[in-house]
């Protein structure tokens, strides 16, 4: 079941949101016919529910936003960027384990 707490983000909210948050944020660049973003995607659900407002979790959909996903030199899918303060701090590049992707969240925390 998907969380109510990921963002589906398209350019103009990409700023808003990245920009503006507090805590860590995490950038799931992602594309439905892709097998390996379908695998992250409960485990993305898991962290956001279980971390709540410690991190806000988003979606870019690089078939509707290529434009996005070329501006931070996505290649392959899926690439988790993470966030602080609005800067890019740190990259994941493939299907991780939750207690990995938890580790990079909470090191930019």
């Amino acid at each position: 079941m998907a969380s109510n707490r990921i963002i589906n983000l398209d350019a103009a909210g990409f700023e808003k949101v990245v920009k503006s948050a507090s805590v860590p944020v995490v950038v799931d660049f992602w594309a439905p016919w892709c097998g390996p973003c379908k695998a992250i995607a409960p485990v993305l659900d898991q962290i956001a529910d279980e971390l709540g407002d410690a991190v806000v979790i988003t979606k870019v959909n690089v078939d509707d936003n290529g434009d996005l996903a070329q501006q931070f030199g996505v290649q392959n899918i899926p690439t988790l960027l993470f966030f602080k303060n609005g800067t890019l701090v740190d990259k994941v590049i493939g299907s991780r384990p939750k207690a990995d992707l938890v580790t990079v969240i909470k090191k930019h925390a």
